[in-house]
Parts: C-alpha cells; structure tokens; sequence
C-alpha cells in the first residue's frame, strides 16, 4: 500500500517545497492549506474539527496515515508593552496551539512508524525585539514537539520540528524589501547567505527517514545561532516611522 503524507501549509513556500520533496520519495501527499483549491484541502489549524475533517478524509481515500508535515504559522510585530491581547493570541493559537492539534489528532490516527514534524523557527532559541509572542510560541512548540515525542514514542511515532533561520519565502519577502533587514540577517549569519525551501525541504525528508530520531528540534539556520537576532523592528522603525 502507498505511503500517505499530509503538509500543512502546503500550498506555497517551505510546504510547497516539502510537498515535491516527498512526492519524490515515493509519498501520496495530500496539500493542505487555509484556502481549498482543486488541488488543495482546506483546513485551518486552530479549528479542531478542520483538522479531523482533514486526517479522517485522508484516511477514507488511503486507509492510513504515515507522515504529516505542518508548516502552518504567522507572525506579528509589536514591542510587548503596546501588543493587543487579540494579536497574541492569533500568533500563539496559530503557530502553538494548532500545533499541538495537529499532533493530538494526527498521533490518534498513525500507526508504528509514523512522523510528525514541525516548522519551528530560530526564534525558538533566540529572540527578537518586537516579536514576542512568536518566540515564546516556537519556544514552545520546541517542548511540546519533546512532550508529544515522549508520549507517542510507546506507539511507534516519532515527533520533531525543523527550525529554519531566514529562508526569502511568500511570508518573509515583504519583510526583505524594507531597507536593513536583510542585510542585518546576513551578517549575523556566518555562512553569510539565506537558506532555500529545498534545503529545508531536504531536512524534512531526513527527519521522515530517520528511524530512531525523536523529539528533536533541528536548527538549520546557517549558524545564525550562533550570533544575535536582527532588530527588525528598529528597521520598521526606521523606515516607515
């Protein structure tokens, strides 16, 4: 029987290229995302019925589920002193809690040998002015990714996130047309580049083949760890007032 993958947030950028990635592999991948097209499910991860909807469709057209991929999250920016209530929430719901629904309900629905994995982010360890709820929510999912590791470990399911320093993306070019920015990244990167979809795509295919790698967050960032966080708000800032 065919091996079934699920990428969430599939429809562009890092999950687009997951999505050719897996097909690669051999994988029947569902696309899922927010707006359903005729090649794409939707679903939306902070609505818990949407993400059963989405597995339970799958598992009515394949009879099983082996991999699910979520790339799913937003960001905001905002100095925590002046953030609404409202905007945190929308990032931790999105890039936290429907991580964890995805993971709740994906590991009711795999068998022995199933992999979960999560885009995390270099703000799950490092952190950067302005954008507060969006490392605390990364920071976050990197424990929970341990959590959900050791709890679906007893039914043959591994669990981890990739965590990607800067990788130019629908989501992140608006933020590299804003004068500074993507020069402040550069330099705090000792590899002295941005990364591509492929090579976090190509990190999502060795977390789904690695048999005994469990709970995980891997860094793939250029070492950009290494050194300090660009101060993307002093540039909004400074650009736009």
């Amino acid at each position: 029987m065919e091996r079934t993958a699920v990428v969430i947030g599939g429809a562009s950028g890092i999950g687009a290229a997951a999505v050719t990635a897996l097909r690669a592999e051999g994988y029947a991948v569902t696309v899922a995302d927010l707006v359903a097209t005729d090649d794409v499910v939707a679903v939306d991860v902070v609505d818990e019925a949407s993400v059963v909807a989405l597995f339970e469709g799958v598992l009515a057209d394949a009879g099983r589920l082996d991999v699910v991929v979520n790339t799913a999250g937003v960001s905001t920016l905002g100095l925590l002193s002046e953030l609404a209530v409202d905007e945190w929430r929308r990032v931790v719901d999105v890039c936290l809690t429907g991580s964890f629904v995805v993971i709740k309900h994906a590991g009711q629905r795999m068998g022995p040998g199933g992999s979960i994995t999560s885009l995390s982010s270099l703000n799950a360890r490092q952190p950067g002015r302005g954008m507060g709820p969006y490392c605390a929510a990364k920071a976050g999912l990197s424990m929970l990714t341990e959590v959900a590791a050791l709890e679906l470990a007893a039914a043959g399911i591994r669990v981890n996130a990739i965590a990607p320093g800067l990788v130019v993306t629908p989501l992140t070019a608006p933020a590299m047309d804003i004068p500074g920015i993507e020069a402040d990244y550069l330099a705090n990167t000792p590899l002295g580049r941005s990364g591509t979809v492929e090579e976090i795509a190509e990190a999502i295919v060795y977390v789904t083949r690695a048999g005994w790698l469990t709970g995980e967050t891997l860094d793939l960032n250029g070492g950009a760890h290494l050194m300090r966080y660009p101060d993307l708000h002093g540039h909004v800032m400074a650009a736009f007032g």
